[in-house]
């Protein structure tokens, strides 16, 4: 049996920004870039014309943001600046590596995020102690929606994970905190919601 788990809330706590803004601000004057003076309205505007479903990277968003005031960064200041800026105190929550070994005793299992951070997903795997050597071999697949370009609910991220797992998406158990992640149900997959049911009952 195929399982994934979300990660954010449902594997690991992380204390993020609270101005998300201002972080990237900050870290982009740390890198020399000029930070318009109506930034944080630039931050909040869509600039890219992404598909529904499609994620953004941010640090894409970033960089048209300041395109959009005239402002052009230099080499990978964008992609540094968010990096740096959304480096979170990481807690794994409570049941999670067990629930995540039970589940390797079931199948294969795969982690799917939804997050426009790059590096952020490993990042925080590591810190939570739940990565093990160069590949995550807790972990069978690691999908995050800013590599694999599709945010859940949208059936293609559940496809990703599932065809990186080398089975079809209506065999997935997937874990998670969200309505996003009952997107599953819609490729015929079963969810597992941890506000209802705690990891210490996961995998069913």
């Amino acid at each position: 049996m195929p399982v994934t788990f979300d990660l954010f809330g449902t594997l690991v706590a992380a204390d993020r920004p609270d101005n998300p803004a201002v972080a990237v601000a900050r870290e982009l004057r740390e890198r020399g870039v000029t930070v318009p003076d109506d930034w944080t309205d630039a931050y909040a505007e869509p600039h890219i014309n992404a598909p529904d479903g499609a994620e953004v990277p941010l640090p894409a968003h970033v960089a048209a943001a300041l395109a959009s005031r005239g402002v052009t960064v230099r080499e990978n200041a964008a992609r540094r600046a968010v990096v740096a800026a959304f480096d979170p105190r990481v807690e794994r929550c409570p049941g999670a590596l067990a629930a995540v070994e039970r589940a390797r005793e079931r199948g294969p299992v795969g982690l799917l995020s939804n997050c426009s951070v790059p590096e952020l997903v490993r990042r925080s795997l590591r810190a939570a102690d739940l990565w093990v050597g160069d590949n995550g071999q807790r972990f069978d697949a690691v999908v995050a929606s800013c590599s694999c370009g599709w945010r859940k609910p949208d059936a293609r991220a559940f496809e990703t994970v599932a065809n990186a797992l080398d089975c079809v998406p209506d065999e997935l158990v997937h874990i998670g905190d969200s309505a996003a992640d009952a997107g599953v149900e819609a490729v015929g997959g079963q969810f597992v919601d941890t506000r209802e049911t705690p990891l210490s009952a996961v995998p069913p």
